[in-house]
């Protein structure tokens, strides 16, 4: 974390869900920054999410027999206190409780979160990991109409076209996470590594470039430096339209 922000990273989207996230360690990290002077709070969008019960593991950040409203609440208090703030840019449901639809349990959830948005506690609202038709019924039904939506993209499906098509017609940012490691088998193909020839720059960075230049704003993991650097530098290409196309179907052959 400290790494990635002395690259130059400002954007942090993590999860309280100890199970894959250490929201705590983003904190610590903050923490020292902030003391060092090297950056404030109002240099930084911090989005974490709120994650069911079946997505956790033992160490919870609530009570597991609580109501869906009141772990909301413990968990945003918790995520609150791990990132040193008292007030969160955008909180993200980390996913429906099931697959298609969304149950009741899931509008418990986000009426607390919008209860959450409307006390000024958070900016925005977002959700995870969502089908086009749990999308639809939550603009809907909602309040508060999500803000952003945070998806793996997968190339063989259009890099998630259905959903980008609906977010850009409904005012929603699409955040795409996954994009390399779900991805592996386009950077092998020959019009692949003909655009990283001729833009001179890594796979990596055509991908991020893709990602920006469609509106995505793209998520990376990486833990390495010199990862972090270059992925930084995609916002210094400038793909054509036909090499757009081109991307933009790869995956699909």
């Amino acid at each position: 974390m400290k790494t990635a922000l002395e690259a130059g990273f400002r954007g942090i989207d993590t999860a309280n869900q100890r199970k894959h996230y250490h929201e705590a360690g983003v904190g610590a990290a903050l923490r020292e920054a902030y003391e060092a002077g090297f950056l404030t709070r109002k240099d930084l969008f911090l989005q974490t999410k709120f994650t069911h019960l079946a997505g956790q593991d033992h160490r919870l950040p609530y009570d597991k027999n609580a109501d869906p409203h009141t772990q909301v609440m413990q968990s945003f208090a918790s995520s609150l206190e791990h990132l040193n703030t008292d007030c969160l840019d955008s909180l993200v449901l980390h996913g429906p409780s099931r697959r298609r639809g969304l149950a009741e349990e899931d509008w418990k959830v986000w009426r607390a979160m919008e209860e959450l948005y409307h006390a000024g506690k958070v900016k925005l609202l977002g959700i995870s990991n969502v089908e086009i038709d749990q999308l639809q019924e939550l603009c809907e039904r909602g309040d508060v109409k999500p803000s952003f939506v945070q998806n793996r993209c997968f190339a063989r499906d259009g890099w998630d076209r259905e959903i980008r098509r609906f977010c850009e017609k409904n005012a929603v940012r699409y955040q795409g996470f996954s994009l390399l490691t779900a991805n592996t088998h386009i950077v092998a193909r020959p019009q692949f590594t003909k655009l990283v020839s001729r833009y001179r720059c890594s796979p990596a960075q055509l991908i991020f470039g893709f990602a920006l230049q469609s509106k995505m704003l793209p998520l990376t993991g990486t833990t390495s430096p010199v990862h972090m650097r270059e992925h930084l530098g995609a916002y210094a290409i400038n793909l054509e339209a036909n090499d757009m196309l081109l991307i933009e179907s790869i995956g699909e052959e």
